[in-house]
């Protein structure tokens, strides 16, 4: 027996004794014992060699760009040392503002927002969602070479100094998350997220871009596409964490916000990719619990990574509650489209975020048997070409009817953050 989490709680797994079962987990670390120390030595001795106190001078309006409810990132935590150490530069609190990375998600309460930063720092810092279609709140400041216009978030534009937090981990398009991508989608326009999200597809034939995956960064035109954006905007500094799957911090990924942010990856990649020697005829993926299966764009993540364990025809159970729905309003109305063709072809002429997540479902659900055990109407996930169920019970005695009784299997209990690779692919 095992345990798999669940939105805000465990639900037991039993499997037959017969049957082999590999339990696939990042490689085992330690989170920070002294945080307070860990984040003082990091800021004073970054990677690069750009300390915290040099990057900021007396008189600086900084924005901190802190990402939103549905990632954790322990911004409670390093966000008092964060905002201290910039007073001590001779920047009062008045000069600190905090923006939210909202991305294309919505808006937040301002419960939400205090959850997010903690008791201190919610009565000393103003806040401010992002919002991406405000035209008043948004600047345009060029466009990179792929024709993506950037117009980010003002208050984050006109800074003097910006400072990215949020944590850094795989991401199924950008190859990573973190780093740059509080800039976009995070504190970017709907059409500067619409254009970068819209090099996900390959320009020369259907089909997806073969380098925008999980765990790539070499030739992601996503990728590549953020960097250049970032550099259109005041100086910054990165201030990433790297958690564990419950959520202990790791690592700290801090300085020149393109030099950290490449080396955090190399961080993730050695503990969080996990090679395997096959895929397996059945996979049983969780997203690790809430956040991360809060709707099933996030939980959407975790099918992803774990489609790299699963054979082609095999079956994938995935384990999401999702109890806020599909995550956007738009989401739903791609899944008219039950052909591939056809809703990629709609993508290229009218194309939307959440359009480009759900044609990734439907291509997922073409190449295997999904079972979703979540908390949405059976409607709803039939229309993502997935089978309901509402039991781990009865997901796997479908499966073993499918594949008989002793299939190949893998369980990914935090399929978030978790990668299965097989070498001979990359």
């Amino acid at each position: 027996m095992f345990s798999l989490p669940y939105n805000k709680k465990w639900i037991d797994v039993f499997i037959p004794e017969k049957n082999i079962v590999r339990i696939i987990t990042p490689r085992k670390i330690n989170p920070i014992v002294n945080l307070p120390q860990a984040i003082n030595n990091a800021l004073e001795k970054p990677v690069d060699n750009l300390s915290f106190d040099s990057f900021l001078q007396k008189g600086d309006r900084v924005v901190i760009i802190v990402s939103d409810i549905t990632r954790y990132t322990g911004a409670e935590l390093f966000l008092p040392y964060l905002i201290n150490r910039i007073n001590r530069r001779g920047i009062s609190d008045k000069k600190v503002s905090i923006v939210f990375s909202l991305g294309i998600h919505r808006p937040m309460t301002f419960k939400e927002q205090k959850m997010i930063v903690g008791d201190e720092i919610v009565d000393r810092i103003r806040m401010e969602n992002h919002s991406l279609k405000n035209d008043n709140q948004l600047i345009s400041l060029g466009k990179t070479k792929r024709g993506t216009p950037v117009i980010i978030n003002r208050r984050v534009a006109e800074a003097d100094k910006i400072i990215l937090t949020g944590t850094l981990g795989f991401h199924y398009l950008a190859g990573f998350g973190g780093g740059r991508k509080s800039i976009i989608p995070g504190v970017a326009a709907y059409d500067t997220c619409v254009a970068n999200h819209l090099l996900v597809l390959d320009p020369v034939k259907s089909g997806r871009h073969p380098q925008a995956r999980a765990g790539n960064l070499k030739g992601n035109p996503m990728h590549e596409d953020m960097m250049e954006a970032g550099r259109f905007l005041p100086p910054s500094f990165l201030f990433n964490t790297i958690l564990s799957p419950d959520y202990g911090i790791l690592s700290l990924v801090v300085g020149n916000w393109e030099k950290a942010f490449y080396r955090g990856c190399q961080f993730v990649d050695q503990y969080f990719k996990v090679p395997i020697p096959q895929k397996a005829d059945l996979v049983i993926a969780s997203c690790g619990g809430f956040p991360k299966d809060i709707n099933f764009i996030q939980a959407h993540k975790t099918l992803d990574y774990a489609m790299n364990a699963l054979k082609p025809g095999g079956v994938m159970i995935l384990v999401a509650a999702c109890p806020e729905g599909l995550g956007h309003p738009d989401f739903l109305s791609w899944l008219r489209f039950r052909e591939l063709s056809e809703m990629e072809s709609e993508l290229r002429n009218n194309f939307q975020i959440n359009g480009q997540t759900a044609y990734a479902t439907l291509l997922k659900a073409k190449r295997a048997n999904i079972f979703l055990l979540s908390e949405l109407p059976d409607s709803i996930v039939r229309s993502m070409s997935m089978t309901p169920v509402h039991s781990i019970e009865e997901a796997l005695s479908k499966a073993y009817q499918l594949l008989g009784e002793n299939p190949s299997t893998y369980v990914i209990p935090n399929g978030s953050v978790t990668l299965p690779w097989i070498e001979e692919e990359s």
